[in-house]
């Protein structure tokens, strides 16, 4: 469904109980709208006390933070899913895509060619108009762009898009499927969970190939990682796109994992080293201050900072076990997970499906589709004309529990800025926090070397040292091989693309059903829910759930340009 005037969720919400109360009802419902600007909590509670309170309360719990733009917000375990367009209609309609089986048109809208033409953009045979008050004027356009009003007399006027010639949409590629199928994903780490999840969401039966005994064998095993919003003075495509993906990871994390256990909200002080908090000038009121704001007094005084300290509080961010929220995703009861799986090859058969094969070229698995989420083994795995240049990066990092002796010197919540510091982390064996991590560039190998963990723990100890100074003190034992209290680091290979953002998209146009989510770098925990809905939304051509610009970003074409360009 697309509204093209959000209002208060009046029609979202009309919509969300006729879904409840249907039993044949859809696996997923997918409602757009088109929101003029920012609408506050407090808005929607306030016009919606009596009617619908439950759905009503959810939905302004999350209506949080809109600055222009696209944000996804899921309410049901992910099967209802809410798409809103901040901005004004004609341009959002224009820009963004999705076809619609249901429009729903607001009383005022625009009669003129190009902002019907944008509204035809959104529909294909048979997409049923809803308008609640039709002009003379509004019915003609509406007819010349193909609508057909199907009886006089409703109430209100319904017409269906039938034009009597061939509508050109945008073409997709690849094609939207016409079905959910079966799909094998290589890789059980954060993206392979969280596409498998998407996946699986939409019908799909999914089989998950892990080379390791179990899920979060690789870079996704780490013990604790940041969820968080990066920011910068001009709003860069990184700075969008994290805040999209923040959003969503912290829906995810509220609908399958335990908050205090698996995760914490606990928000993020970023301590600016270069002296700038990398915030917009128009932050200083409005919608972009529910994400960040300059720290205050209080909360660098908790960390232990001098009063002039440059830092800036990201209230959405906070800390995550990421093999936990693996886990979560693949528990899902259309996804098998396959331990000891170690993907030598992928190959298509002559009927379109894929196979997984093994070193000795035995069938691990086959389906409809496959998805390549594998980290640094994507490369091995790729299509001769898709040889994209992936960086491995190895990182390491030092972590201890609480004691008595270091408590005093770890902060109640988790600072980033030169690296980062997470404390508080429930691990069985108690209270732990972690440090890091390093970045070695081009370096693969595994196990860690002691000599090498030597050098990553003087390096996480010199970022400590500039992040957190009177922590670096105190914790030092902690990052001194030759004392008892030093943990061996925990380390493993990650990898990245040329640009530093995800790879979210098709392959190749020679490997129809090839997808690869992959060059995650070290912001899986941010990026990975987002990028799995964006390839979930391509298969079925839905409302992707970000800009249409910035989903460009992620996608695989711009590899394409970039190899070209180095040929140049």
């Amino acid at each position: 469904m697309l509204d093209t005037h959000f209002g208060h969720g009046e029609r979202f919400l009309a919509a969300w109980s006729a879904w409840q109360a249907d039993p044949q009802r859809c696996p997923l419902l997918q409602f757009t709208a088109v929101l003029p600007g920012a609408l506050s909590p407090a808005e929607v509670q306030a016009c919606h006390s009596e009617a619908s309170p439950a759905q009503a309360a959810a939905l302004a719990q999350r209506m949080d933070g809109l600055l222009p733009g696209v944000h996804r917000i899921s309410f049901e375990q992910g099967r209802v899913m809410l798409t809103l367009w901040v901005g004004e209609v004609q341009p959002m309609l224009r820009q963004q895509n999705g076809v619609a089986d249901v429009v729903c048109l607001q009383a005022d809208f625009a009669d003129d060619p190009h902002s019907i033409k944008a509204l035809a953009r959104h529909c294909q045979r048979g997409t049923v108009l809803q308008v609640p008050a039709l002009t003379d004027s509004l019915a003609k356009a509406l007819q010349t762009a193909g609508f057909v009003f199907q009886a006089p007399s409703d109430t209100p006027p319904t017409a269906r898009f039938e034009p009597h010639w061939e509508p050109r949409q945008r073409a997709a590629v690849p094609a939207p499927v016409a079905r959910a199928g079966s799909a094998l994903v290589v890789g059980a780490g954060l993206a392979g969970a969280a596409t498998a999840y998407s996946l699986a969401l939409r019908g799909w039966q999914v089989t998950v190939l892990a080379e390791g005994d179990s899920p979060a064998d690789g870079a996704s095993g780490l013990p604790a990682g940041l969820f968080c919003p990066h920011v910068s003075p001009d709003d860069s495509v990184l700075s969008r796109l994290s805040r999209s993906g923040v959003r969503m990871t912290l829906q995810r994390l509220r609908d399958l994992c335990q908050e205090g256990e698996d995760w914490g909200h606990t928000g993020v002080l970023e301590h600016c080293a270069d002296g700038g908090t990398g915030l917009p000038a128009h932050w200083t009121q409005g919608p972009g201050l529910t994400w960040s704001h300059a720290a205050s007094s209080a909360q660098l005084q908790t960390a232990d900072l001098p009063e002039d300290t440059v830092a800036c509080w990201h209230a959405q961010a906070g800390w995550v076990q990421p093999a936990r929220l693996v886990r979560a995703q693949l528990a899902h009861a259309n996804i098998q997970f396959q331990g000891q799986s170690h993907v030598a090859r992928l190959q298509a058969t002559e009927h379109g499906t894929w196979q997984a094969l093994n070193a000795q070229g035995q069938l691990l698995a086959h389906a409809d589709i496959a998805i390549l989420a594998c980290g640094p083994a994507t490369a091995a795995l790729l299509p001769e004309d898709a040889a994209w240049s992936l960086q491995a990066i190895r990182g390491q990092i030092t972590w201890g529990y609480h004691s008595m002796q270091n408590a005093y010197a770890l902060p109640p919540f988790p600072v980033n800025g030169n690296g980062n510091l997470v404390t508080h982390i429930p691990l069985e064996q108690g209270q732990a926090w972690v440090m890091g991590s390093t970045f070695e560039r081009d370096v693969t190998q595994m196990p860690v070397s002691a000599v090498d963990q030597a050098v990553a723990h003087a390096a996480n100890h010199a970022k400590l040292a500039t992040l957190l100074p009177e922590s670096a003190a105190p914790l030092a034992p902690w990052f001194d091989p030759a004392d008892t209290r030093c943990q061996p680091t925990w380390g493993h290979v990650r990898c990245a693309s040329h640009d530093r953002l995800p790879i979210a998209g098709p392959v190749s146009a020679t490997a129809p059903g090839l997808w690869a989510h992959t060059a995650l770098g070290a912001r899986g925990l941010t990026l990975s829910v987002l990028c799995g809905e964006l390839i979930a939304a391509q298969l079925h051509g839905e409302p992707l759930p970000l800009d249409a610009k910035l989903a460009q970003h992620l996608g695989t074409e711009r590899l394409g340009r970039q190899k070209l360009q180095a040929t140049l």
